[in-house]
């Protein structure tokens, strides 16, 4: 029996003869077998779909797991090659994925019944190396090597596995909010670290930028003393010098005007002594002539005032003298005529106030009777009775007139009518 490989199969040679054949050639001896069967094995490799339906695990609790595991026949290695065409020669290779299959479901049981579910569900990895681990060293035996197995599905029909997705996701959830409020708190610490870092950067900033602006400020302010200070210093000497420019500019100029008014002096000067030398001839002397003669005139004049205020002054004192003389006199000749008078009253008394009030009535029918020359236009109006026109006139002031003695009598307390029937006393 002898193999022949290819890349997807092997070829089992295998053959009995008794008497086999002899050939000669090149006096060499060939002995030919006597070939009876050839036989074929696939090197494909197998994809097994491994299911377990409710298998108790190792706290009795029964889950269904499904894993896929990819198997081939090692062709490369004789001794497992010549172990699988002992196991599976003439076999077809859906045969071949049975018996790995079962082989596989089996060692995939045991391991579960061994594990917890909890186990099962949380470590998917180290159930999938234990059954890669156990099913290989089986499976080698017959020549076949487990290319990869990986655990696909894990249920359940008592919703186990769905209380530990509920115990999980509220203990992931409870995680989640609170790796959720620590990521909040640890955010909001380094936020205010941050905040923190970030005002006391921006504050030794700010002091830097204020230190830099105060040396800048303290620099410019020395700069711009030393600048000021040289332009004052520049303008004073400008000023000086336009300064003293103009005090040479006005010195010349008063130089110019000092000889100019010393020329124009003496211009004058000499206008001045020709003018009174004009003068002198023609004015001076025919003033001092008139002067002479306008003070002759007024001498005279004077004297002649002064004479007639002396004539009218003693004028003025004679007539004053002959009119106190005179009012003397008058005077004198009124009190004798007074004295006269107070002699009479004392001698007659009554008849001398009666002649007195006598000698006064005409004047009192003057003045009752003076309103009526100045009046242009007297209008009457008769009642039907009595005088009428100028009689009616007439009458009335006769009236009034009628009336004075009252009135005397109520003024002096003297009755002309009573003073008419008694005989005079004397003294």
């Amino acid at each position: 029996m002898f193999f022949t490989c290819g890349p997807n199969e092997a070829m089992v040679v295998s053959g009995f003869c008794r008497s086999p054949p002899v050939m000669v050639a090149g006096g060499r001896v060939f002995v030919l077998p006597c070939i009876q069967q050839i036989q074929r094995i696939s090197l494909n490799t197998l994809t097994l779909n491994v299911k377990s339906e409710k298998v108790y695990t190792r706290h009795g609790v029964p889950i269904s797991v499904t894993g896929i595991a990819q198997v081939k026949i090692q062709g490369q290695n004789k001794e497992m090659l010549a172990a699988a065409c002992q196991m599976f020669l003439g076999k077809t290779e859906a045969e071949i994925a049975h018996i790995a299959l079962e082989t596989l479901e089996g060692h995939q049981r045991a391991i579960m019944a061994h594990m917890t579910v909890e186990e099962i569900y949380k470590d998917r990895q180290k159930f999938s190396e234990q059954v890669f681990k156990v099913a290989s060293s089986d499976l080698v035996n017959m020549g076949i090597s487990v290319v990869s197995y990986t655990l696909k599905d894990i249920h359940d029909d008592q919703d186990y596995l769905h209380s530990l997705g509920k115990a999980r996701t509220a203990q992931v959830q409870k995680d989640a909010r609170i790796g959720e409020a620590e990521a909040k708190r640890d955010a909001g610490i380094r936020e205010a670290k941050a905040k923190q870092e970030k005002v006391s950067a921006q504050y030794l900033s700010e002091t830097e930028m204020a230190k830099a602006q105060r040396d800048y400020e303290l620099k410019k302010a020395t700069y711009d003393i030393e600048v000021n200070t040289r332009r004052a210093q520049a303008d004073l000497a400008y000023q000086l010098q336009v300064a003293k420019t103009k005090q040479q500019i006005e010195e010349q100029r008063v130089q110019v005007q000092v000889v100019e008014r010393a020329q124009q002096v003496a211009v004058q000067e000499q206008e001045i002594a020709r003018r009174e030398k004009e003068l002198e001839a023609r004015v001076r002397k025919p003033a001092e002539a008139e002067r002479y003669r306008l003070e002759r005139l007024a001498e005279a004049e004077r004297s002649q005032l002064i004479m007639q205020a002396e004539a009218e002054a003693e004028s003025v004192r004679m007539r004053g003298e002959a009119e106190a003389f005179a009012i003397g006199a008058r005077a004198q000749a009124e009190a004798e005529q007074m004295a006269k008078k107070a002699e009479a009253f004392q001698l007659y008394q009554e008849a001398a106030q009666l002649d007195m009030l006598l000698e006064k009535l005409p004047q009192v029918a003057e003045e009752i009777s003076g309103p009526l020359t100045s009046t242009k236009k007297i209008t009457l109006v008769s009642s039907g009775s009595g005088a009428v026109g100028a009689a009616k006139v007439t009458g009335e002031v006769l009236d009034i007139l009628s009336h004075l003695p009252e009135s005397v009598e109520r003024l002096t307390g003297i009755s002309i009518s009573q003073v008419n029937h008694k005989p005079l006393r004397t003294a």
